[in-house]
């Protein structure tokens, strides 16, 4: 195994937990913080107590506020920035990126306004030889979980061969396994809208439904991704891998996830705007709800779940009376 010099810019719960698990592997690594004080105290405490608390960082990771010098020369570069801060972040990161560099995206979302997946982001706001050769990371993971070095499996997809397996070789790890693919559609979209079919399983925890009705809501809302995948130029066997049915199961149902907890808040009849003035982290379903509801409308797809997030979320409907517009809808063929 060689050893390799990897950047990882966000330094969120992901992103250390990232920067810890390729430190633990042998690499040398540079966590990006953009806030200069957080950057030293985490450096000086070696650990991310606001976020991911517990988990030390090896002797190879180093904790930089410096965005320069934390890309220029990496090999490797991991955007794990929440998806809406990719174009500033990224973007500014760019003009120090090595052009041989291969960079990784760990971050999940869709962008609001242009209702963009992150790869067309990338195109915009990288030069053009590094946004074809980037690769994008997704799959059921929990940071906590990876930095304590328990077994998981992700999915790495990439249109460039090459940089796809060179990546996969280099990050790949005893307990990290993970699985190429070149479906970057399918495992972006798999990764952004299993986010608010999570926000909605929470809801109905919150509200006092049943294991019954989280299924049902997990099952149509693969439907629903799937659907909207393969219009958008997925493959439709991805929804059932690890970015898709994976990751969504996950979400749902994990006590880790962030967008199940703004669910279950909801479903408790806790005010949106509160629940996000607690929260210390993105979760990311509450905007794609948003674009999700847009982009659906765009293809003309069908996606009555993601409607009812939206009006829950948006729009301030009552948790009751989206779920009785849910279960009005007329009785349908399932593969419809």
């Amino acid at each position: 195994m060689s050893t390799e010099d990897i950047a990882v810019i966000g330094a969120g719960s992901y992103g250390t937990c990232l920067a810890v698990l390729f430190g633990h592997h042998g690499h040398r690594v540079c966590l990006y913080n953009r806030n200069p004080e957080s950057a030293r105290e985490m450096d000086a405490a070696r650990e991310n107590k606001a976020y991911l608390p517990g988990h030390k960082l090896p002797d190879s990771v180093t904790v930089s506020s410096d965005l320069e010098g934390s890309v220029r020369g990496k090999r490797f570069i991991l955007g794990v920035t929440p998806s809406h801060g990719i174009r500033e972040v990224l973007g500014a990161a760019a003009q120090w990126m090595d052009p041989d560099a291969v960079v990784i995206n760990a971050s999940k979302g869709l962008e609001e306004g242009t209702l963009q997946t992150i790869d067309a982001v990338y195109r915009d706001i990288l030069p053009e030889r590094i946004a074809a050769r980037a690769t994008y990371l997704s799959g059921p993971t929990f940071a906590a979980e990876l930095a304590a070095g328990m077994p998981a499996a992700i999915v790495l997809a990439g249109r460039d061969k090459d940089a796809t397996v060179a990546a996969q070789a280099a990050l790949s790890a005893l307990n990290f396994r993970i699985y190429a693919t070149d479906d970057v559609p399918g495992v972006l979209l798999g990764g952004a809208l299993k986010n608010v079919i999570a926000i909605g399983a929470g809801i109905s925890d919150g509200f006092g439904f049943g294991s019954n009705t989280r299924v049902a809501l997990i099952t149509r809302g693969l439907a629903e991704i799937t659907r909207l995948g393969v219009m958008l130029g997925a493959h439709p066997q991805t929804f059932a891998g690890l970015s898709g049915m994976g990751d969504l199961v996950l979400t749902c149902s994990g006590d880790s996830s962030r967008n199940r907890r703004v669910g279950l808040a909801l479903g408790q009849g806790k005010k949106m705007a509160d629940i996000l003035g607690d929260m210390k982290q993105v979760a990311e379903g509450v905007k794609t709800a948003k674009v999700a509801k847009q982009l659906a409308a765009k293809m003309g797809c069908n996606a009555p779940i993601i409607d009812a997030m939206y009006s829950i979320i948006h729009e301030g409907v009552p948790v009751r009376d989206a779920m009785t517009v849910l279960l009005s809808r007329p009785a349908r063929m399932e593969r419809d």
